[in-house]
């Protein structure tokens, strides 16, 4: 389908960026506390990073099929549309809006802002409280002062990508090479440091573990994972796309995983399985050791560049879905419309930033990630599935790249989403039956659009 309006204004550089700033936000800096609560030893949490790393990859390699042969905005709701019909296509696109994309902003917003506390601790002070039972653990609702000025990071990040594609992908890439730098530096200087111990790599902390365990986990680290398809979403506004997005996403995807695991090394090289567990700020703590005072400083503003980075791929990405579905007739029409002079979908970004920052208050930082993985790793298994519909459907279909490993790639991330899928229901049922509720109640609109373009 022919593109209007959009321009393709983003180069390779800065595609690499989408996915690497993308993935790489506040989950590195925060979940590794809640991981290894259930799996109880470093050995078994760096058994999970490789597991939902090498899961993610695949994931990869089976969307650079896809992205090459499909390069239109939308990503992920082009290829189920093509695969299963208009329906799928919406579904998905209604979950990105409303339940995964949007979670995900707001979640990397609530992290932003509990980094921030460490200079304003203030900002974790009630600052009003809703008295209806719609908060966390069905209590009233409490707005904290940092929520507030994290919708505000959401909104100004909206007015930065409104001014155009490759103005938001120039802020991309700047932060994405801050953001790498201050990691290696805290990964050198954790895994350098006197203060630190081979001897707290084999320390555990008893817990129930087992597959249960390792699969909670997981949901931990694929959401530190997730952004790694963000990149598809912009298709349209990427140069030489056949080339350039599967090499941003398979590089781009491979390089987290190894920013990962040796993150993750520095913090247990420094520190003890149980103090991991028993502070929430892990990568604070460990600078806050081995440099008391200045240390968790450093670190918080490492944390913060990092989730600005993610904030802004997010929307960069995030707002094409919308669009696209809008542009086919199957959303709210004024979403559909580019902004005459910066040739953006504006109406878009801020109707999914407003829609981001409400979420920023409906719950704590853990809610926000368990809610975002259900939704999003039950389409992106029917995605990987969409490759093997689409080599019987549309064998006519020109692939410039072709799925390393295929079929046996794809089948594992069809596995494992399902396995993902299957303990993130199992464990955290509440979150998971709204984000499921969120995506069936979109099919009366579904119709409704759809009775309307006949």
């Amino acid at each position: 389908m022919a593109e209007t309006g959009l321009r393709r204004e983003l180069g390779i550089w800065s595609a690499t960026s989408i996915v690497i700033g993308t993935i790489i936000g506040s989950g590195i800096f925060l979940v590794p506390h809640d991981m290894i609560r259930q799996v109880g030893s470093p050995a078994v949490l760096f058994g999970v990073w490789v597991f939902g790393g090498l899961l993610s990859l695949f994931g990869a390699l089976t969307y650079a099929e896809l992205s090459a042969a499909m390069p239109e905005a939308g990503g992920e709701y082009v290829y189920l549309r093509e695969a299963y019909g208009p329906m799928w296509g919406f579904l998905y696109g209604w979950t990105q809006m409303w339940v995964a994309k949007g979670g995900s902003i707001a979640s990397m917003a609530a992290g932003f802002f509990l980094y921030l506390a460490n200079f304003q601790p203030g900002l974790e002070k009630t600052a009003c409280v809703v008295p209806l039972n719609i908060g966390p653990g069905w209590a009233p609702l409490e707005i904290r002062y940092g929520q507030l000025l994290a919708m505000a990071a959401i909104m100004l990040l909206a007015g930065i990508n409104y001014a155009g594609v490759k103005f938001g992908g120039g802020v991309q890439v700047a932060v994405t090479a801050a953001k790498l730098g201050l990691i290696a530096a805290i990964i050198v200087i954790g895994l350098g440091s006197s203060a630190g111990s081979g001897a707290n790599l084999a320390s555990s902390i008893p817990v129930a573990g087992g597959a249960a365990g390792f699969f909670a986990a997981l949901v931990g680290a694929l959401w530190a994972y997730d952004g790694w398809n963000n990149v598809s979403m912009v298709s349209s506004e990427i140069r030489n796309p056949q080339r350039s997005l599967p090499l941003a996403l398979i590089a781009g995807t491979g390089a987290v995983i190894v920013v990962y695991v040796l993150t993750n090394l520095a913090y247990f090289y420094v520190l003890p399985a149980n103090q991991v567990a028993s502070g929430e700020r892990v990568a604070a703590d460990m600078m806050a050791r081995i440099f008391p005072g200045a240390g968790a400083a450093a670190v918080s503003m490492a944390a913060m560049v990092s989730i600005f980075a993610a904030l802004n791929g997010s929307l960069l990405s995030g707002a094409r879905v919308p669009y696209a579905m809008a542009r086919d007739g199957l959303f709210f029409k004024p979403v559909a419309r580019v902004h005459p002079r910066y040739g953006t979908p504006g109406v878009s970004i801020i109707a999914l930033s407003a829609w981001a920052s409400l979420l920023v208050l409906s719950g704590r930082f853990k809610d926000l990630y368990t809610y975002v993985i259900f939704a999003s790793w039950l389409l992106y298994g029917m995605t990987a599935a969409a490759v093997i519909v689409l080599r019987r459907k549309r064998a006519d279909l020109n692939r410039p790249y072709r799925t390393l490993g295929y079929p046996l790639v794809p089948v594992l991330f069809l596995l494992g989403s399902a396995a993902v899928v299957f303990f993130t229901l199992r464990e955290s049922p509440r979150e998971s039956l709204l984000g499921l509720a969120v995506i069936f109640a979109g099919l009366p609109f579904y119709f409704h659009w759809r009775r309307r373009n006949l």
